[in-house]
């Protein structure tokens, strides 16, 4: 790969992390990225760089949004947490105290925390949605509401890949009688200042970037088989196929489209830049966004180290709608945060007051062992902050 001219500032100490991320384009195969980190509050790295477009025509700007997939999840439940914290939502209560259709098919007794935790065995609806039905809030909610669960709820995790944020932001929107997407916006977002939208509003598409080589998901149900219908989770079963399936059935269709980005899926959709993303979790690190009581309970396993989990292999570091660290986010094993598929991440470390986001569009397949681009760029920033200590 070719050099990228990289933009953007680093605090005299943090040279590293930039030298990493200039190694990520000509050695790591990056087109276009951005990466930023906050300590105490204060931004130390917030670089960006490469091509918005595979044919490298737009570049990369400072203000250039792009889909983030699961990181979104963190937003996503962050929402819940503000809620939480102010007393609004009670984590303990069962989903249908808010949502009241969603007791359908034994529902009724299922906890808020379980929709965090991925354990309310709704990783797919019954019968296949369309695309058009997937970007159209109230039948995607009603239908995953009709859906009975999978296994029997709270007695296993399995990633929800899709459903996760209908299932939050349906609750978000009970409570407040906002969308996911504008709850976000203006409690969370502008307060802080921070890039990113779930539901990007048209006049914000000509700033994001395509994605570069990112599988049509809708797709891949028809490899696994036994389509469309899922089978009941097992650990007889391939890991990957439930979720493959899920996707299947919650089709987001194709990401680089106007529709795709103005629609609201909280589980996979936001646009954002990487400072925008780390100005969030730096507000979370730094106790400014939500209380000690609330944070803690953010980051509290909700499963056993080693337990299944029945789609996506291990659950033991799932939290409340968070993964604590699992060795991507620095020495300290309570920093929690999301990853995106592809590559993106951003994480919160309290005990260090660190924030950290990594965003870009060159979709990276397969696992963490696969990709080492934000894994190099959070050593170079650990490493920067260990010679200032």
């Amino acid at each position: 790969m070719a050099a990228a001219d990289i933009y953007g500032t680093c605090a005299p100490g943090f040279e590293g992390v930039r030298e990493e991320f200039a190694r990520g384009f000509a050695e790591r195969g990056d087109i276009g990225a951005a990466v930023s980190a906050t300590v105490d509050g204060e931004t130390v790295v917030d670089l960006w760089g490469g091509s918005a477009d595979a044919e490298g025509v737009r570049p990369w700007q400072r203000d250039t949004l792009v889909t983030v997939y699961s990181t979104t999840k963190g937003l996503t439940a962050l929402c819940a947490h503000v809620l939480a914290d102010r007393g609004a939502l009670d984590l303990d209560a069962p989903v249908a105290a808010y949502w009241p259709e969603f007791a359908q098919e034994g529902k009724a007794d299922i906890p808020v925390r379980w929709l965090l935790s991925h354990r309310a065995g709704l990783i797919a609806t019954r019968e296949p949605l369309t695309v058009e039905e997937v970007h159209d809030w109230d039948r995607a909610c009603a239908a995953i509401a009709a859906t009975r669960p999978w296994w029997e709820p709270g007695t296993a995790a399995g990633y929800h890949g899709m459903t996760f944020g209908f299932l939050v932001g349906e609750v978000v929107r009970r409570i407040t009688g906002q969308s996911l997407g504008t709850f976000l916006r203006t409690e969370i977002a502008e307060p802080l200042g921070a890039d990113l939208f779930i539901g990007t509003p048209e006049s914000e598409h000509a700033r994001c970037a395509d994605m570069v080589g990112h599988p049509d998901l809708s797709r891949l149900a028809d490899t696994v088989p036994g389509a469309p219908q899922p089978p009941v989770p097992s650990m007889d079963v391939h890991p990957l196929a439930p979720a493959i399936l899920a996707l299947g059935h919650l089709p987001f269709g194709e990401v680089n489209t106007a529709a795709f980005r103005s629609a609201e899926i909280p589980a996979t959709n936001a646009f954002a830049t990487a400072r925008g993303l780390a100005t969030v979790y730096g507000a979370v690190a730094n106790g400014t966004l939500v209380g000690e009581g609330t944070l803690e309970s953010m980051r509290t396993r909700q499963a056993s180290p080693g337990e299944p989990d029945l789609v996506m292999g291990d659950a033991g570091a799932w939290t409340l709608g968070f993964k604590l660290n699992e060795g991507g986010a620095g020495p300290n094993p309570r920093a929690f945060g999301h990853a995106g598929a592809g590559g993106s991440y951003a994480f919160a470390d309290p005990e260090n007051r660190v924030s950290y986001a990594y965003t870009m569009n060159k979709y990276v397949n397969g696992g963490s062992d696969d990709d080492r681009r934000s894994d190099s760029l959070v050593r170079a920033l650990y490493a920067a902050l260990g010679q200032r200590s």
